[in-house]
Formats: C-alpha cells, structure tokens, sequence
C-alpha cells in the first residue's frame, strides 16, 4: 500500500529528540528498548531496559552519527514513524546473530552494509504505507552517505497476523513493496533481504 500523502524524513539528531519521545511514548516504543537490542549484549539490554537506554539513545542522536530517520506526514508536526538504520558496524550484537551478521561470502564489507533494525508507526498511521516510505527513505539516506546495500530480518508470521509490538524489525512484505529481495532465509520465518544501492 502506498502513503497517501508525500513523508517527508528527517535523520534523528539532538533537536528531533523531543518528537522521538512524543512518538515512542515513557516505554521506549516497546519494553524499554529505546533502539538498543542490537547494540547492546543481552545481559546489559535486561539491565538497561527503560531509563539507561532512553539515556543511550539520547546520546547516540547528540553524536551526529546516522541512528535513524523520523517521517513526518503533512500538516503534523508530530512524526508518524521512525525506522533504524545505521552500518552494521554500529550493530555488534547483529555480527554475533544467527538471524542477522554479516555473511562471509558476501560481496561487500561490513561498513558497506546498512542495517534497518526497528520499524515504529503511530498508531493511527498504520497500515497506511508508511512504513514501506520509510523503508524508502532509509535506502536513499544510506546511499547518499555511501552504502552499497541496506539489509534487513524482517519477521514472517508462521500463520494470520502477528501482533504489531512483536512486528518491530518490519514484515517481509513491507520490504518487497521497498525493492527489497530475499537473500537468505536462516530460520523458517526469519528470511535475510536485501536492497542494492545503484551506482552513480
């Protein structure tokens, strides 16, 4: 489904923090991640679920390093989504994931390789398509700051729907309407898929 109106993308930085939390809400989105689960070993996400990671996240938009875009629909200045997505270097419990590292026989490195780690969508905005806007806009921020190619692991539900809170790395469909395509498939319903970036 494509967004009915234009979303225009906005790379998170220390003035949009105030929207990201207007958007995520006191839970971070979803139990306390605040965008952290893959960049934090498991022991240290359950000890940091909630305030310590809000204070992570915080601190990742004051760096001026690419965390994620906001998307904001027109005549809102409140954000309808937000996607994360930043090089797999930035990732390392992602290089440790059966589901998610980088595979040996790829053709590119690692830092050539963005990551889209989360997908969040307003309540009322969703199933709109902006979800697959975002994806659209993550690629082409990625490449303008030089990736090759944009992976995700985006959940199949075995059967029906899956509940959006467990939805967070996005839906295989989502990623196909965004040009994406399946390249590996490590478990029954956690396919790899992947999006090339085209030369100049």
């Amino acid at each position: 489904m494509a967004v009915t109106s234009p979303l225009r993308t906005e790379p998170l930085s220390a003035a949009r923090w105030p929207d990201l939390l207007d958007l995520f809400g006191p839970r971070g989105a979803c139990g306390g991640c605040w965008c952290q689960w893959w960049r934090q070993t498991r022991a240290e996400f359950e000890t940091n679920k909630g305030e310590v990671n809000r204070e992570a996240l915080r601190r990742q938009a004051e760096s001026g390093d690419p965390i994620g875009l906001l998307g904001y629909l027109p005549d809102d200045p409140k954000p309808a989504g937000w996607i994360a997505c930043a090089p797999r270097p930035d990732y390392p419990v992602a290089a440790r994931s059966p589901i998610a590292k980088h595979r040996p026989d790829d053709e590119f490195g690692r830092a050539d390789v963005w990551l889209v780690t989360c997908l969040f969508v307003r309540k009322e905005h969703r199933r709109r398509g902006v979800a697959v806007a975002l994806i659209d806009s993550a690629v082409a921020w990625a490449a303008s700051l030089g990736a090759k190619a944009v992976d995700a692991v985006p959940v199949e539900p075995k059967k029906g729907e899956i509940p959006d809170v467990f939805a967070w790395t996005g839906l295989p469909a989502m990623f196909t309407a965004a040009g994406f395509e399946e390249v590996a498939r490590p478990r029954p319903t956690r396919p790899v898929m992947r999006r090339l970036i085209e030369g100049p």
